[in-house]
C-alpha cells in the first residue's frame, strides 16, 4: 500500500477547515484537504444552510412587503410568487460563493485539494475514495476533522414510506406546497415555516416541546409564536407523532396531544428536528477517536479529541452549530498551533440569530439559565413599539430583554426580538466581552433614530 505523507490533513472543507488550510500552508506546512464533493466546497453553510436559506428568506420578505405595501401608503398588486425563480436566485448566489471558495482553496492547496470520501484505517491514516474512482492512503502528523452535520431524521412509523422534505431538499422545490407541515419548532423549522407561509403555503408547525424554541425564556418564545401566528402559521405543541401515512397527494399524521389524539393532513412534510453528525462513514474507532452517544466527537476547550494530535472543529464536535463558531474554532487552532497562543472555547460568548421577521438574536444567558446558575439578577424588558425607529419602519412587533448581575452590573445575557436584532446584538456582545457594566449602554450617545438606540431605553428600565 502506497502511503502519501503530509504535515496536516483536514477532513471536511466547511468554514473551519477551508479557513484553516490556507493558514497552515502559509505557515510552511504540507497540507491536504479532503472534501467529499465539489458541490459542497465551502461547507454546509454556503451550499445547504445559512446562505441559501437567508437568500430565500429575503425573497419571502419582499413578498410580504408587497402584500402589505398599502400600510406604507404604496398601492401595489398582490405579489405573484414564482418559486422556480426564487430557487434559481438562490442557486446563483450559492454557485458564486462556491466558485470563490474553490478558487481560494485551489490557489492555496493546488492538487492537494482532494475530492473524495475519507475514512480512517489506522491512527492518523486516512483512506480516500476519490471522485476519479481511485483509492489513496494519506497519513499526517496532525489531523483536523471538520465534516459537519446533516438533517436528523427521526424514527417515526411510516415516515420514510410516506416521503418527506429536509432543510436541503425543500430548497430545490419549484412548486409551492399547498399545506406544509413542519416537524420541529426550533430555528430551522421556524425559518422555513414563515418563509413558505409568506410564499403562500398554508403552514402548520408540530413541536414536541411545550413551547417553541425550548431553550429560550417562555416570555420570549411566546412573543415569537404570537408574531408567527399573526402571519397565519398554526402551531400544535407538546405533540408526539405516532404514525405517518400518504394516500395520493395527502399526507396524514397521527398526533398525540396532551388531551386528545388528532389526525393532521397536509400536502408535504418538512422534517426539521435537528442535525446529525457526519461521523458514521469516518470509521473513527480505527483511529482511537471517541464519539458520544449521538455520534458527535467530544473535545476539550482546545478542540482536542481523545486521540493525540487530532482535533475536531465546527458542528461535528457537538458545540453550538453556528458558522461563526466554526470560524472561531479555526481561530483557536491558529492561535494555539501557529501563533503560539493559548486560546480556549471557554473564553468566548456565542451569539445566535433566528432569521425570521423580526429577527430573534441572543447572546449569553437567558433569565432561566441565570437563575439556575445562582446569579442574583435584574431583568430589563422593553416592547419594540417603544423604539422610535421601529415605528418609522412599521416594525413594532417584538421585545428586548436583558439580564444583569445585581452585584457587578455586568450584562449576563440579552435576547432581542426586533427588526435588525442580528445586527444590534453585536453591540451588546462587545460590551459583555469588554466586561463593562450595563450603564455603558444605558448612557452612551447612540444614533437617533436607529434600532440600536433601543438599548438606551432597554437599560434605562433598570
Amino acid at each position: 500500500m502506497d502511503v502519501e505523507y503530509y504535515d496536516d490533513i483536514i477532513v471536511g472543507g466547511g468554514k473551519a477547515g477551508k479557513t484553516l488550510a490556507p493558514a497552515l500552508v502559509a505557515s510552511g506546512r504540507k497540507v491536504a484537504l479532503v472534501e467529499r464533493s465539489l458541490s459542497m466546497i465551502g461547507g454546509g453553510c454556503i451550499n445547504v444552510a445559512c446562505i441559501p436559506t437567508k437568500t430565500m428568506v429575503a425573497s419571502a420578505e419582499v413578498a410580504h412587503t408587497v402584500r402589505h405595501s398599502a400600510a406604507y401608503g404604496i398601492k401595489a398588486d398582490t405579489p405573484i410568487v414564482d418559486l422556480a425563480a426564487v430557487i434559481e436566485r438562490k442557486r446563483s448566489v450559492v454557485q458564486a460563493l462556491r466558485a470563490i471558495n474553490l478558487h481560494n482553496l485551489e490557489t492555496a492547496l493546488g492538487h492537494e485539494l482532494i475530492i473524495g470520501t475519507g475514512r480512517f484505517v489506522a491512527p492518523k491514516t486516512i483512506e480516500v475514495a476519490t471522485a476519479e474512482g481511485t483509492i489513496r492512503h494519506l497519513t499526517a502528523e496532525r489531523i483536523f476533522i471538520n465534516t459537519g452535520t446533516r438533517p436528523l431524521i427521526p424514527s417515526v412509523l411510516g415516515l420514510k414510506d410516506a416521503g418527506f422534505l429536509t432543510s436541503e431538499s425543500i430548497m430545490e422545490m419549484e412548486q409551492l406546497p399547498e399545506h406544509l407541515i413542519v416537524l420541529g419548532s426550533g430555528y430551522i423549522g421556524l425559518e422555513f415555516a414563515q418563509m413558505f407561509r409568506r410564499f403562500g403555503s398554508r403552514v402548520t408547525v408540530v413541536g414536541q416541546s411545550e413551547q417553541i424554541l425550548s431553550k429560550q425564556d417562555p416570555d420570549v418564545a411566546i412573543a415569537v409564536q404570537t408574531r408567527l401566528e399573526k402571519d397565519g402559521i398554526d402551531f400544535l405543541l407538546n405533540a408526539k407523532v405516532l404514525q405517518v401515512e400518504r394516500t395520493g397527494n395527502v399526507t396524514s399524521l397521527q398526533l398525540q396531544l396532551p388531551d386528545q389524539a388528532i389526525n393532521l393532513q397536509g400536502s408535504h412534510i418538512l422534517v426539521a428536528v435537528g442535525r446529525a453528525p457526519t461521523t458514521d462513514t469516518l470509521n473513527l474507532a480505527a483511529a482511537g477517536i471517541a464519539m458520544d452517544q449521538n455520534g458527535f466527537i467530544p473535545v476539550n476547550d482546545r478542540l482536542e479529541t481523545s486521540a493525540p494530535d487530532v482535533w475536531a472543529l465546527g458542528d461535528i464536535n457537538g458545540g453550538p452549530q453556528y458558522t461563526h463558531v466554526a470560524l472561531d474554532d479555526y481561530r483557536i487552532i491558529k492561535a494555539n498551533l501557529i501563533d503560539g497562543g493559548h486560546r480556549r472555547t471557554s473564553d468566548r460568548p456565542v451569539p445566535s440569530c433566528l432569521f425570521i421577521d423580526p429577527e430573534l438574536a441572543q447572546v449569553g444567558l437567558t433569565e432561566t439559565e441565570a437563575r439556575r446558575q445562582g446569579y442574583t439578577i435584574r431583568v430589563a424588558k422593553l416592547e419594540t413599539s417603544a423604539i422610535p425607529r421601529a415605528r418609522t419602519l412599521g416594525q413594532t412587533d417584538g421585545m428586548m430583554k436583558a439580564i444583569v448581575d445585581t452585584k457587578t452590573g455586568l450584562i449576563l445575557g440579552c435576547s432581542l426580538f426586533c427588526h435588525d436584532a442580528g445586527e444590534v446584538i453585536s453591540t451588546v456582545q462587545m460590551v459583555m466581552q469588554a466586561h463593562m457594566p450595563y450603564t455603558v449602554l444605558r448612557d452612551s450617545v447612540l444614533t437617533h433614530p436607529t434600532m440600536t438606540e433601543g438599548l438606551n431605553l432597554l437599560f434605562s428600565r433598570l
